[in-house]
């Protein structure tokens, strides 16, 4: 398949959503908007939930340094401003274009925005793990990318977004710490009793 680039400068709405029930839930990265030729698009990205936490843990660490390092002049919120909350599920139909690999993530001081990229995930397995730092990460020729500038306002509403999502799945079990399904889990701390 030939390298797709899926850009969003800036997007209408992008956001971290799920499909699926706590347990088997597939998560995605979804961006709606006009394209940078002009086109209007619906682009959804599959990641692993980890990805998404550490995408969100870092955007939020990106923004404090963003705020510490210009002394409070960037225009980026100290937290998620409400009206730029987006609790809206994500948009239909869902097509997952690419799975994600390796992702970037930098401030652009010039605009004043917050640039993610997505990339497809490669041959490589080294490459398979989120790879979240500046400057952004060069574009292997065969790899999509899924490519978003938002603001700072936007980029806090994303990661609590994405945060929340992640802590609406499964509780963890107060010994072993793995995941309870609704049916209970075997439990290895107490012996293999079901909990």
């Amino acid at each position: 398949m030939p390298r797709q680039v899926f850009e969003y400068d800036p997007p209408e709405r992008f956001v971290a959503g799920t499909v699926g029930a706590p347990g088997s839930r597939t998560f995605f990265l979804q961006a709606r908007g006009a394209t940078t030729n002009g086109s209007r698009a619906l682009t959804s990205v599959a990641l692993e939930k980890q990805q998404v936490v550490a995408l969100a843990e870092r955007v939020e660490e990106l923004l404090d340094e963003v705020v510490r390092r210009s002394g409070g002049t960037a225009p980026v919120p100290a937290v998620a401003p409400s009206d730029a909350e987006d609790l809206d599920p994500m948009d239909s139909p869902i097509e997952e274009e690419f799975r994600v690999g390796t992702m970037s993530l930098a401030w652009d001081g010039d605009r004043q925005l917050v640039v993610i990229e997505a990339f497809e995930v490669g041959e490589d397995p080294d490459e398979e793990v989120a790879d979240l730092g500046e400057p952004l990460a060069e574009a292997r020729d065969d790899r999509s990318v899924l490519r978003v500038a938002i603001t700072g306002a936007t980029a806090r509403a994303f990661a609590k977004r994405a945060l929340a999502l992640v802590a609406a799945g499964r509780p963890p079990c107060p010994f072993c710490a793995g995941p309870i399904d609704p049916e209970g889990h075997v439990c290895p701390r107490a012996n293999g009793y079901r909990r």
